[in-house]
């Protein structure tokens, strides 16, 4: 089943700050969970906490973007796969930032979250359009490689390898797996090596 990512539309949620790591994205008092249902609610938890109601992902304006506007070294710290879960599973289809660390890149990859880049003063202005109207609707366009938001468009950029992935519906290994299971079957039943019988 072919899932093409060619563009993501919606309203942004700005998150200020530099190497927001992923134990401030799910704590890791959350990671002992068997699924990933419900991590959403528990998205920055602490930091939520902290701000009593003031982090963006508490306030009211941006309940149901889908757009995460971001800074630099996003995602870094340990690789955990609950981080883009609990991101996901928050709302978010989509990240803008300057920069993000390479585990939590590709973790979002394999979810079919695409995370482009674009220069600080983009992303500043970004953050600083859905501050002043939460309700502006922005796109990102993967074919394009560009972001619209308002009256706003700018340039964003992300590896030709992760964005053929994207606009082609690759990005979903365990997909393309389930959806050539004949030809898998095909092939192992041609290898010596494989009893067939035992794992079909």
């Amino acid at each position: 089943m072919v899932s093409e990512v060619k563009a993501v539309s919606g309203r942004g949620i700005p998150l200020v700050g530099d190497d927001i790591d992923t134990d401030r994205i799910i704590p890791a008092r959350y990671l002992r969970c068997v699924t990933f249902d419900g991590l959403g609610e528990h998205a920055f938890a602490d930091d939520r906490t902290g701000l009593k109601g003031e982090h963006p992902f508490d306030q009211k304006q941006y309940q149901g973007a889908s757009i995460l506007i971001v800074n630099r070294n996003f995602g870094c710290g340990s690789s955990r796969e609950h981080a883009p879960q609990a991101i996901a599973k928050w709302g978010i289809q989509a990240l803008i930032g300057e920069s993000f660390a390479e585990i939590f890149f590709g973790n979002c990859v394999a979810m079919g979250i695409p995370c482009v880049t674009a220069d600080a003063a983009t992303v500043k202005q970004l953050q600083e359009i859905v501050t002043n109207n939460p309700q502006a609707s922005m796109t990102v366009n993967l074919e394009t490689m560009q972001v619209q938001c308002g009256d706003f468009t700018g340039t964003v950029s992300m590896g030709e390898g992760a964005k053929n992935m994207f606009v082609a519906g690759t990005w979903d290994a365990c997909g393309q797996l389930v959806a050539s299971s004949e030809q898998v079957r095909a092939t192992a039943a041609k290898l010596p090596y494989i009893s067939w019988s035992k794992v079909a």
